[in-house]
């Protein structure tokens, strides 16, 4: 296995903080000659990495240097804010003023009447100095001072914020979350104007030393949970995070699970509405997916919309999406139970034409669902790796070729080949796309099952599968608690006039 692949620790008492004072604690020389050529050697001289040297006027050190990479800072804002200030107008200030600073002061100068950015602070170890310049800060360094100044210069290429790709929004806001982590606070900051608001950030991958931060509305998210949040990340011993999937077999409580405990959205409107319900949500830099926890198994039907619509057609379409989920789940395996064992419960003129359809075909149904359900996943993945504006085109034409060639090769039935059809287009209707993938892949045991026992089998398999949901844990919180325990003396909230909450937990 290779080594940047997260795994559990052998040991999960054992914390790994992957702070980078681990690698080398040292303090700064007064030198700038040493100090840039340790920097090069430290940063392997890469090309994009600038060293723009300049000088000060006296009384001031006459050497001074601005480190930063050019794929990572914003160059507008360090030739125009830093490099004019620090160059140009420390020349003005000390002809302006008697009281000259001294040859020791001259970093606390800079900072103190020459930088014009809201954000900077001083450095005084290695592991500090080259963190600040690997994630696109400058560095000023001044010759005779063993300390450096950090200027957040953070910028370079990233994309804009653009409509969700994988979440559509039929209401709403069209904005999602980009691969920018300051862009995607700052987006659920604009709709969440409020000092319980709480972002904590810090640093995950031994490799990579990816900004991770955890959001929390304080008085409403339970104060266990975020704990167990933190300690769960701190003591994720992984070389390498660059995406939020990295994360999620961390959080989980249970991993030996088909069904997702952990929720994910690019939706800064989602990551709202959950955090003020209670929830805990996580971002990491470098991906737009935000992971929301805890997580139980009715979240995964609700969308940003529902908030949005009236109460009755919210209903309604959840409704819906519960029907549909079971449609995908339990439609091939109930079509193949009653053609195969139980003949007598379906209707016999339905039972005549389905006879008459199946004469000639060589395979049993179980083999004949099966055949039709690869094929159709077999389209459905190459309609996803096509390019875009081939991909719909093919999978419409390739499953309407394919379904007509098999039904008159007399390999399936124009029954089969409904019932496929039906559960594929079920299985779109659900919101979250792990628990449709989820389905899809446990729709195979449900149909293994109906082959073999009938109905008692597929009785027996949505036993198992209910049994093991109600197991499940996220964060603590059991899976099923939207359903479970059902309390039928529990007094009902009361309410005042037309007042309630904007958004309700789940």
């Amino acid at each position: 296995m290779p080594s940047w692949i997260p795994t559990k620790p052998n040991n999960p008492d054992q914390r790994n903080t992957n702070d980078p004072a681990d690698l080398e604690d040292s303090c700064l020389d007064a030198s700038l000659d040493a100090m840039l050529n340790r920097i090069q050697d430290k940063l392997g001289s890469s090309s994009d990495l600038i060293v723009r040297k300049f000088k000060l006027p006296a009384p001031l050190p006459s050497n001074a240097a601005a480190i930063y990479f050019g794929t990572l800072t914003d160059r507008q804002t360090v030739n125009e804010i830093i490099m004019t200030s620090v160059m140009n107008e420390s020349a003005e200030w000390l002809t302006n003023h008697a009281d000259r600073p001294s040859q020791d002061d001259s970093l606390t100068f800079l900072y103190e009447h020459l930088l014009k950015i809201g954000e900077a602070s001083f450095i005084a170890d290695w592991p500090s100095l080259i963190m600040s310049i690997l994630s696109g800060k400058t560095a000023i360094l001044v010759d005779g001072c063993d300390q450096a100044i950090s200027c957040c210069t953070v910028g370079g290429a990233m994309r804009d914020v653009a409509e969700p790709s994988t979440q559509v929004a039929i209401r709403g806001p069209k904005d999602g979350f980009n691969e920018s982590l300051i862009t995607n606070i700052a987006l659920v900051r604009r709709r969440i104007k409020n000092p319980d608001l709480i972002i904590e950030t810090f640093k995950l991958g031994k490799t990579t030393q990816t900004n991770i931060s955890i959001l929390h509305m304080q008085g409403k998210a339970d104060p266990s949970i975020v704990q167990e949040v933190k300690t769960r990340l701190l003591d994720a011993d992984m070389e390498v995070v660059l995406e939020s999937g990295f994360l999620e077999k961390w959080l989980e409580d249970q991993t030996a699970t088909i069904f997702p405990t952990i929720y994910n959205t690019e939706r800064p409107d989602a990551v709202s509405m959950y955090l003020l319900s209670g929830k805990v949500a996580v971002l990491v830099d470098g991906t737009p997916f935000a992971l929301i926890v805890p997580t139980v198994f009715s979240q995964f039907f609700y969308t940003p919309e529902d908030y949005y619509d009236r109460v009755d057609i919210r209903v309604f379409l959840r409704s819906l999406r519960y029907i549909t989920f079971f449609i995908s789940l339990l439609l091939p395996s109930l079509y193949i139970a009653a053609i195969t064992f139980h003949q007598d419960m379906i209707p016999t003129t339905f039972l005549i034409h389905t006879a008459a359809a199946r004469e000639g075909i060589p395979f049993p149904a179980f083999v004949e669902a099966s055949l039709m359900e690869l094929s159709f996943e077999v389209l459905r993945e190459a309609g996803v790796r096509m390019p875009r504006a081939l991909g719909p085109a093919i999978s419409i034409v390739g499953a309407l070729v394919l379904g007509q060639a098999a039904v008159q090769a007399g390999i399936v039935s124009t029954a089969m080949l409904i019932v496929v059809s039906i559960t594929g287009i079920a299985s779109f209707a659900t919101p979250a796309y792990n628990l449709a993938i989820a389905v899809r892949l446990i729709r195979l045991l449900f149909m293994i099952m109906a082959a073999t026992l009938g109905f008692y089998g597929i009785v027996i398999t949505l036993i198992v599968m209910l049994a093991h949901l109600s197991s499940l844990r996220s964060i603590g919180v059991p899976y099923l608690s939207s359903f479970t325990p059902f309390r039928s003396g529990a007094p009902k909230k009361a309410r005042s006039g037309r007042k309630a909450s904007a958004v309700k937990p789940n």
